[in-house]
């Protein structure tokens, strides 16, 4: 889909064309009507959201280990839409220490990866890709979250600038990942563990912002868009 714009100066008529993501051909008037204009799409297409899989997007079921266990948060998908819809790539950033433990396989993590990607298919949602580290808390991980090193690993991969990315995560181990790489801000939500994470009072939350679920951090991020 191609978008116009004209812009009249004394004598000149300027005419521009910008290709929009295939996902803003599929929203409704209402979902396009927070999204921001498209003032500088060379730099939009170099910013993303870094996305935590469980307690984040998908209900926390204490090593999800089964396809059809999978239940996306009410919400998800439309706020999604909304940040594809303003040019934001999507990535998921996954611990999944349930491998190193023994209590299933990569196998079973790819399964889920796929059966997940459909859900969200359906409903024209898209990741760019998805990042899983698979070791336990005491083995040696040189991806394991609060590293950054997908991070690192996507802005060279996909040309991202990632001072103009976002961490969503319901635990800090998402948010220093997201510190660690330098992101704008890292935003924690209140599902998952959020909730429980945000009564610790650890000092080191003043530096996220803390909104109740994804929809509110498509809010959040959007609004900051406009300013």
């Amino acid at each position: 889909m191609l978008w116009l714009k004209l812009h009249h100066s004394p004598g000149v008529v300027h005419i521009f064309f910008c290709l929009l993501p295939p996902a803003i051909c599929q929203l409704s008037p209402l979902d396009l009507r927070p999204v921001p204009a498209y003032k500088c799409p060379a730099l939009i297409q170099r910013r993303a959201i870094f996305l935590d899989r469980d307690g984040t997007l998908i209900e926390e079921k204490n090593y999800l280990r089964r396809p059809e266990d999978i239940a996306v948060f009410p919400g998800a998908a439309r706020a999604l839409r909304r940040l594809l819809a303003a040019g934001f790539k999507l990535f998921i950033v996954s611990n999944q220490s349930g491998v190193g433990r023994g209590l299933f396989t990569m196998q079973d993590v790819a399964r889920i990866h796929t059966r997940l990607a459909a859900l969200l298919a359906r409903q024209g949602v898209h990741f760019q890709k998805i990042y899983v580290a698979p070791e336990a808390p005491d083995q040696h991980s040189r991806s394991r979250k609060p590293s950054p090193q997908f991070l690192f690993d996507a802005r060279d991969e996909f040309g991202l600038r990632l001072e103009q990315c976002y961490f969503v995560g319901d635990k800090l181990s998402d948010l220093e990942c997201g510190w660690n790489a330098g992101l704008k801000k890292c935003l924690l939500v209140r599902t998952g563990y959020g909730l429980q994470v945000e009564k610790s009072a650890d000092p080191r939350l003043a530096l996220a912002v803390v909104v109740d679920d994804l929809p509110a951090a498509a809010d959040w991020i959007l609004r900051e868009c406009l300013k």
